[in-house]
């Protein structure tokens, strides 16, 4: 593939439900552009854009991929994105690449609410974008409730650029609004007809209020509207460029990629409406600190944005950039000015799915791939050493569901805690943590889909298996009551002796641990303090309940005795661990649960649905908020325990229109009834 300057470059991330057809979309682009002689489907496996293992097995996406092609002497870089929720950060990486979006809609299905969560957050971040109404071909589609329910959600800046030629099985042709021209595709062969009479008058009333919008973009155009004057095309290329980057029209066209119609309008209106990445106004995604501001020109020192890493089985590791100013050449070492430090290049490279197109250079505004860097990772930025520029990381989703895994076969441990490292590299909307409380290894994420690929790609990609384990809980210990008790540590039989005696207090504290001394008249040497607090210290790691960590006690040396020759501070140690489970035992010990704080974000419909299910779930309301978006937001606290799948429940019960933010917040104590079965298990657990 050629080099391409940057004003003739088109960056497009694809965006839609799941299974609204872009991948099927992009095989007729393909196919379209000369790239292929044949359209691969999802169903056999063989589409360019869909080529990994996990991918072709489930037959949906599950990360991001680079597909350009060339139209008319202009390259687009595709950039495909999953559509399944639990892959969202695949999308947040996508968008932070492009200067666009193509949203593609099922015809047949509506607004559904990947449709709405993409063009809700389009429009949060001010991205232009296309709506492709796909699947056009469908029975029962209707273009006209679909629209109304787009105005009614987003206002009248949907507006259709394109109108079918029939509907259903009778879906063969188009109408081109702005040109004011009708193509038949029922040969399967696109020609030009006379606009059906029976459409002329909606042509002329959707034309109307494109150019209304037009002519309210410029006060040129707004005075040569009134005078009735018509724009020509160059005008009206201009005015409804504007009107894009300012979120005052989102086009919406018609098609079918089952049927091939629409593909060579849609191609043309990406060229003709949508920002290259010089051009003036042009949102780009990714946005420094510094004080510096680095145009997209390709006269500049370079700098690069890795947003996004393959873990490649065969090649090793592709990172993916974006050049935002200058070119980067191929050469030996580039500068990671995230790090600071300079890295080796493998190759340089475009990507068109897992294809690799040679290159020499990829220039500001382009997308390109290096093979082989050793410490660049996702979001680092790449840049001239003299120049350096750093760019804010992409801000991916927080994990909301965790497991607890397990290698099946012992001695795989450190292997599988390398190959997640690796994984989270590639998708850093996961993590992999190990709870050094619980000791076990958990891996986190968008959801349980997700989080299952994650496994697969463990045994399919580095043959390592795991296996999910009951999730622990950090439960903790402590007393309610107060207790004075005594340890006495005394060993003599037979050589050095040793000996410790000790009287401490034990209450309730708002502190973690607070250890006080007021021994009179040198019962407990001064000197053996120190190892009268180590050894209670040591005895906080397990409690007498469930061998749960103990906190908010305070332990008070008040008396006690030593013996001039067999005391030591070993024997004081023992002495207060001795006197630290009596005193435990005695002053009405309890069980501590982690309590989070959960923002909840839902429709109004969903809310009692949700409200009833924290009550289920030990939870208590604190809060209920409407959002100027015609969401409610919950707050509520609700105990970890009961949390554990509330990703999983909350798309249930909001047919993945909720979400939600979680954090700790204290510990408080576990019900009785409930506390006893907690015990009871991990008595039989030891």
């Amino acid at each position: 593939m050629k080099t391409y300057s940057t004003d003739k470059i088109r960056n497009l991330a694809l965006v839609g439900h799941s299974g609204c057809g872009k991948t099927t979309l992009i095989e007729n682009l393909l196919f379209r552009t000369g790239v292929t002689n044949r359209l691969g489907k999802v169903e056999d496996g063989n589409t360019v854009s869909d080529f990994d293992k996990e991918e072709i097995n489930r037959k949906v996406s599950i990360r991001l991929s680079i597909v350009p092609i060339e139209w008319k002497d202009i390259k687009i870089n595709l950039i495909d994105t999953p559509g399944y929720f639990d892959f969202s950060g695949e999308v947040y990486a996508a968008m932070r690449a492009a200067e666009a979006a193509l949203v593609v809609v099922d015809a047949s299905s509506g607004i559904e609410v990947g449709t709405e969560k993409v063009l809700s957050y389009t429009h949060d971040i001010e991205l232009p974008r296309i709506i492709f109404a796909n699947k056009m071909d469908k029975e029962n589609v209707n273009l006209h409730k679909l629209v109304g329910e787009l105005r009614n959600k987003y206002g009248k800046i949907i507006v259709p650029f394109t109108l079918p030629i029939g509907e259903g099985e009778n879906f063969n042709g188009i109408v081109d609004i702005i040109n004011k021209v009708a193509y038949d595709n029922s040969s399967g062969e696109r020609k030009q007809i006379p606009i059906p009479e029976n459409m002329v008058a909606e042509v002329e009333e959707l034309f109307g209020e494109i150019t209304e919008i037009v002519a309210d973009t410029d006060d040129g155009l707004m005075e040569k509207f009134f005078s009735g004057e018509v724009f020509n095309h160059d005008e009206f290329l201009k005015g409804v460029n504007t009107a894009l980057l300012n979120g005052t029209v989102v086009p919406l066209l018609v098609g079918s990629t089952t049927k091939g119609i629409g593909i060579d309008l849609l191609l043309d209106l990406i060229l003709e409406y949508m920002p290259a990445p010089n051009y003036e106004g042009a949102k780009y995604g990714f946005r420094h600190d510094m004080e510096e501001d680095r145009p997209v020109d390709v006269n500049q020192p370079y700098c690069a944005v890795v947003f996004k890493t393959i873990v490649d089985s065969f090649v090793g590791k592709i990172s993916i950039f974006k050049v935002i100013s200058g070119k980067i050449k191929k050469e030996n070492e580039i500068y990671n000015s995230t790090k600071e430090k300079m890295d080796k290049v493998g190759g340089l490279f475009y990507l068109r799915g897992k294809t690799q197109l040679e290159t020499n250079e990829v220039v500001a505004g382009d997308i390109g791939a290096f093979s082989k860097l050793t410490i660049t990772q996702t979001g680092d930025t790449l840049s001239d050493k003299a120049h350096p520029m750093v760019f804010k990381p992409i801000k991916y989703p927080q994990p909301n569901l965790y497991i607890a895994i397990e290698p099946k076969n012992k001695g795989d441990d450190e292997k599988i805690g390398a190959a997640l490292h690796k994984l989270h590299e590639e998708d850093p909307s996961f993590v992999v943590v190990r709870n050094s409380e619980t000791k076990q290894l958990t891996i986190g994420g968008q959801g349980d889909v997700q989080l299952q690929i994650i496994l697969d790609r463990l045994k399919n990609t580095f043959g390592l298996e795991a296996k999910i384990i009951p999730f622990r809980i950090a439960y903790r210990e402590t007393i309610k009551g107060t207790a004075d008790v005594q340890g006495k540590h005394k060993k003599q039989s037979g050589g050095a002796g040793q000996y410790g005696d000790v009287h401490i207090k034990f209450e309730h504290c708002d502190e973690m641990f607070e250890f006080k001394e007021e021994v009179f008249g040198g019962a407990v040497p001064k000197n053996f303090f120190p190892a009268v607090e180590k050894g209670l210290r040591d005895s906080l790691e397990k409690g007498v309940l469930a061998g749960y960590p103990v906190v908010n006690i305070r332990a008070t040396l008040h008396d006690g005795s030593y013996h001039p020759v067999d005391s030591n501070e070993m024997a004081f140690r023992l002495a207060a661990a001795l006197a630290f489970r009596k005193g435990m035992e005695v002053a009405s010990p309890i069980l501590l649960e982690p309590i989070m704080k959960i923002e909840v974000k839902v429709p109004e419909v969903y809310m009692g649905d949700v409200m009833g299910d924290i009550n289920k779930k030990r939870g208590k309301i604190l809060k209920m908020e409407q959002l100027e978006d015609g969401f409610e937001l919950v707050i509520a606290e609700a105990p970890h325990s009961e949390l554990f799948e509330y990703a999983i429940d909350l798309r249930s019960m909001t047919h993945a229109r909720g979400g939600f933010d979680i954090e700790f917040v204290r510990y408080d104590e576990v019900p009785v009834h409930i506390a006893d079965k907690i015990i009871s298990e991990a008595k039989i657990e030891k």
